[in-house]
């Protein structure tokens, strides 16, 4: 999730439908195909995009005073499970994996069926080098909403790029463009002509 798209999600951008805001640009590397995780939509922040796997970024003094309050606060109220959450975004944000696990893993205790916050925890996961958990909490995200496209396109990537079963991946991305036949990153490109990228470094 670069540090110009890397937001804090203080806001949520709840109407957001479409994969703009969720798939990568498409980066060829050694011969291969490499892409990154998203948030999913609605943890992006509003007027903004949503954030990208990996990568440093810094947070405004505002957001450190927010992270800094919504910590006393779960720590008087740990049941709050929508502050858990917040703060789940915030280390997100920051690019601190575990500590985001850890948050996003005391909101879903509470409130087990977020898809978004399962789809948000396996990005976690993959950032910090644990893609099979990763893909256990995309599958969790999809079970809860068969229609949660992020956690579609996240669990092809960390199965593409990660645990190299591009077969895996091709099939998850088949059943997003099943649901979505219109799903395109932010550069416009389709996912089918991803899909078509993959299934040739497949056949060579």
């Amino acid at each position: 999730m670069t540090s110009d798209a890397k937001q804090p999600a203080k806001t949520v951008k709840k109407e957001t439908l479409y994969l703009v805001a969720c798939i990568c640009l498409l980066v060829g590397f050694l011969g291969g195909i490499v892409f990154s995780v998203y948030k999913s939509p609605a943890s992006a922040p509003q007027g903004g995009t949503a954030s990208q796997g990996g990568g440093q970024s810094q947070l405004t003094p505002e957001q450190m005073n927010t992270m800094l309050n919504l910590e006393r606060e779960v720590a008087a109220n740990p049941n709050n499970g929508e502050a858990w959450t917040q703060l789940g975004h915030l280390y997100f944000d920051s690019n601190q994996p575990q500590k985001a696990i850890n948050a996003y893993s005391r909101s879903l205790a509470i409130n087990p069926d977020n898809a978004d916050v399962l789809t948000d925890l396996g990005v976690m996961y993959r950032n910090n080098n644990e893609p099979q958990k990763a893909i256990e909490s995309f599958d969790k995200a999809i079970a809860v909403d068969p229609k949660h496209e992020t956690a579609r396109f996240n669990k092809g990537v960390v199965l593409l790029n990660d645990l190299k079963d591009k077969e895996g991946a091709i099939k998850s991305w088949e059943e997003l463009v099943a649901l979505n036949p219109l799903a395109a990153g932010p550069s416009g490109q389709p996912v089918k002509e991803i899909l078509a990228e993959v299934k040739g470094q497949v056949k060579k």
